[in-house]
């Protein structure tokens, strides 16, 4: 079969592998589409660690193939979405139920085989069933979902909360949703890109702004300004340091400021200690999918997540490599592998 590997940092390449069998507890999956994540251009350029020779693609989803043994509540032809984060279940982090910092953390498509292939083989407890009648695409989004949920519920946004969303990508996108979904009054979302900001208000933002037009925390944060003083959650989506720099002075007092976008590994950013102290901003980070991929996969089920219009281009295995291996086009929000496109 065909398969999108890291063979070491900068090294990509388009294989061709021996399909997977399902061990013991497994499933195979014929893979319908797997989305293209920020990460994956971090492991190629080595920024973010992981375990090569291995193929990419943790953003999945697909039909049952095949059973291995032992495997119970699910069925060959069901379509289903990987959650890729793979738990020990015995380390100290995950009994205390923090399974996202694991220590012994293993990722489908980052440490083991992913989904930038024709077929992938996930332990039954990270697969979750999907409507036959869902397009088949859409269960790509169920994995950065989940991470958004997280984050979310990290923010513990309320009825009537203001809230500010750095970075127009599928994060962000999906974010802005979820904060409505939450009960936010005002969503704002900052980005660059004026057809992601048009997007994001048709997804349920209440405004936009554009930050390459002027000091971007005076604009919001004035008397006069859209959030004057500032948003009670501000939740960092870009993953650059710019956004993660202003983002406490979007804050308002006692605010709260979550970091969901990822950086390159060692990047360093300037915070100011005294102004956090000063106005205690509650400064915190989120990692992966602790819990929620159920969530995502029911939301996106259900219709109330919207994700079409995040599918930019959809892409064969032909291109994959050269699209991973470069920064993502202009304006494009989300890309889709499809084994047997072009």
């Amino acid at each position: 079969m065909k398969a999108v590997r890291l063979e070491a940092p900068g090294k990509l390449a388009l294989c061709e592998v021996e399909r997977p069998e399902p061990a013991k507890g497994e499933l195979l999956v014929r893979v319908e589409a797997c989305g293209i994540c920020g990460t994956d251009r971090h492991l190629f350029k080595g920024e973010f660690p992981s375990n090569p020779p291995v193929t990419l693609g943790h953003e999945f989803t697909g039909i049952i193939e095949k059973i291995g043994g032992s495997v119970s509540g699910f069925r060959e032809g069901m379509r289903v979405t990987g959650d890729p984060n793979i738990a020990c279940g015995r380390c100290p982090e995950c009994q205390r139920g923090r399974v996202n910092l694991c220590r012994k953390l293993q990722a489908i498509g980052i440490h083991r085989d992913g989904g930038f292939a024709e077929y992938v083989c996930i332990p039954q407890q990270q697969a979750f069933e999907l409507p036959d009648a869902l397009p088949p695409l859409y269960g790509a989004f169920c994995e950065p979902l989940a991470c958004c949920i997280h984050g979310v519920d990290l923010a513990e946004i309320r009825t009537g909360s203001s809230v500010i969303v750095l970075g127009g990508g599928v994060i962000g996108l999906l974010v802005v949703q979820l904060a409505r979904l939450a009960g936010a009054t005002n969503v704002v979302l900052v980005t660059r890109g004026e057809e992601k900001r048009r997007l994001a208000e048709k997804l349920g933002a209440t405004a936009s702004a554009d930050p390459s037009t002027g000091d971007i925390v005076a604009r919001l944060t004035a008397l006069d300004g859209v959030l004057p003083g500032g948003a009670d959650v501000v939740i960092e989506c870009a993953g650059v340091a710019e956004t993660i720099e202003q983002a406490a002075s979007l804050a308002r007092r006692g605010g709260t400021v979550v970091i969901l976008g990822v950086m390159p590994q060692g990047v360093k950013v300037e915070i100011e200690p005294f102004d956090l102290l000063f106005r205690e901003i509650k400064l915190m980070s989120s990692f992966i999918n602790p819990f929620t991929h159920r969530r995502a996969a029911d939301l996106i089920a259900s219709g109330t997540i919207k994700v079409e219009s995040l599918i930019s281009r959809r892409i064969g295995f032909s291109e994959a490599v050269q699209a991973i291996s470069n920064p993502a086009r202009g304006g494009e929000i989300r890309a889709l592998v499809i084994p047997g496109l072009g």
